[in-house]
């Protein structure tokens, strides 16, 4: 292998690591927790490292007419979440370390 070549490859392992490192998240880092209705009361919840820019329909809630409630964000990411499935109706943010009440109702987030 020539010099020339070599120094070639290395440049261009370098040039891929610098995108590689640059590259944003895929996934909100952390636990998102909520409250949902059980035939017996409620229970918690939660979505460790959900993937970013992507709508999540609460699944215990997803099929039945009550919401989830009493989000706690412990991710990174600001979420978005929304009364409706499929990310529709009245939507409402949390920040990084966001808490909010048992009267914030939610179907669906989206993680920025």
């Amino acid at each position: 292998m020539t010099a020339r070549r070599t120094a070639a490859t290395i440049s261009s392992l370098a040039l891929a690591l610098t995108f590689a490192l640059a590259t944003p998240a895929l996934a909100a880092l952390g636990t998102f927790t909520y409250t949902y209705p059980t035939p017996n009361g409620t229970s918690i919840a939660d979505l460790t490292d959900p993937p970013s820019k992507a709508c999540i329909n609460i699944p215990e809630v997803a099929r039945i007419e009550d919401s989830a409630h009493t989000p706690i964000n412990h991710t990174g990411s600001t979420v978005t979440m929304f009364t409706g499935i499929d990310c529709t109706g009245d939507y409402y943010s949390l920040r990084p370390g966001g808490r909010a009440s048992s009267r914030l109702l939610l179907k669906s987030v989206v993680f920025s």
